[in-house]
């Protein structure tokens, strides 16, 4: 079986993962799903020096004082940056790395990186107006379909993530990642596409398109951005599987 390190996207935490987490316990697996520094239950942590170092420190740790190795290192969204710096910190801790409707970031880049001019600067100025300069706010379930498919969630999964999410730091979007390791990875990489990924296929972007073919294990669920909380049962299947390989 399988050790799952779950790791969320933006405004989301462990709490996310929890159906998700419950069946791959069932299925005979062990799952850590994470809270980076800032968001969930460490909301009290969070403050303008909370960047995308310390999230990739809140991962390298839990994997290190957890002693756990061959992990299946999962990262929703966001966390698709953070997970290529855990993986390039200390690959030989790791089996799989898997991308839940997300993409790594190459050496050099920023999250921020990945938005046009319009949707950067809407981001800067509700961090400035509504987050105290240092804080991405959750913009509201009325709103969230703004920038990422909400297909499959329902009233209550709506409901939770407008009573659970919290704000991002926005040192986390705006430090760029840094790379050490050249060549390919000694781990298998794959990648859970659902709308939002399974939309820039379909577009022909190069670098999402390479994702889909050898050596990449390329796996689609047919629903929104927060599959956790639209499909847990499909997503808990399909992590399985790549858990057995």
């Amino acid at each position: 079986m399988a050790t799952f390190v779950l790791v969320g996207g933006a405004w989301i935490g462990a709490w996310a993962w929890k159906d998700v987490a419950t069946r791959l316990r069932a299925a005979g697996h062990v799952a850590y799903p994470l809270s980076l520094t800032g968001l969930g239950e460490r909301v009290h942590l969070a403050g303008p020096e909370v960047d995308l170092e310390t999230h990739i420190a809140d991962v390298v740790n839990l994997i290190a004082y957890e002693r756990l190795d061959d992990v299946v290192l999962c990262g929703h969204s966001y966390a698709g940056v953070v997970i290529p710096g855990v993986a390039d910190r200390i690959p030989e801790r790791l089996n799989q790395v898997v991308y839940v409707d997300s993409a790594p970031l190459e050496d050099g880049q920023a999250f921020v990186d990945l938005f046009p001019p319009d949707a950067l600067r809407a981001l800067r100025e509700a961090v400035d107006a509504d987050g105290d300069g240092w804080k991405l706010p959750f913009p509201g379930t009325a709103h969230l379909a703004d920038a990422a498919s909400t297909a499959g969630l329902d009233p209550e999964a709506l409901a939770l993530l407008e009573a659970k999410a919290t704000p991002q730091p926005w040192a986390t979007y705006t430090r760029p990642l840094r790379l050490s390791r050249q060549g390919e990875p000694t781990y298998r990489r794959a990648v859970v596409a659902c709308d939002d990924v399974r939309s820039m296929v379909a577009a022909g972007i190069p670098p999402i398109v390479a994702m889909t073919q050898a050596p990449w294990r390329y796996e689609e669920i047919a629903t929104g951005h927060w599959p956790m909380l639209s499909a847990p049962e499909e997503l808990a299947a399909t992590l399985d599987r790549i858990g057995r390989g």
